[in-house]
């Protein structure tokens, strides 16, 4: 009987196994997903040069979101490749974020100089 229970017990850790493994894909692929979307949103801001558009309060969520995943990563041990996509991703949102603050400092500083006139019209 003996025998018997240590083939269900590893038959059983087998399957967990298996199943984070699965886990482990199917977190990376979410991840991959947003982290594609990033450098599209990155580059898009650096081109428009302001901040209109941009959400300050979306961009420090996504952060603390990154950062709560990161943290589960090292409370629990499981530290795998899956680490290094987060990491990627928190990047790519903070240059966001660094670009949302050049880009509003541009957008101070143009409503603060006063339109030229043309002609008599305002430009």
């Amino acid at each position: 009987t003996l025998s018997f229970v240590n083939g269900i017990i590893y038959v059983q850790k087998e399957k967990n196994e298996r199943f984070l493994v699965m886990a482990d894909f199917l977190e990376a692929l979410m991840l991959l997903c947003f982290g594609l979307s990033w450098p599209v949103s990155l580059i898009k801001n650096i081109r428009s040069g302001t901040a209109k558009g941009m959400s300050l309060m979306f961009t420090v969520l996504i952060i603390i979101g990154y950062i709560a995943g990161i943290s589960a990563k090292i409370y629990t041990g499981n530290i795998n490749y899956v680490l290094l996509v987060y990491i990627w991703n928190i990047v790519l949102v903070v240059g966001n974020l660094i670009v949302y603050f050049v880009n509003r400092n541009k957008d101070r500083h143009h409503d603060a100089v006063p339109a030229k006139h043309v002609f008599g019209v305002k430009a």
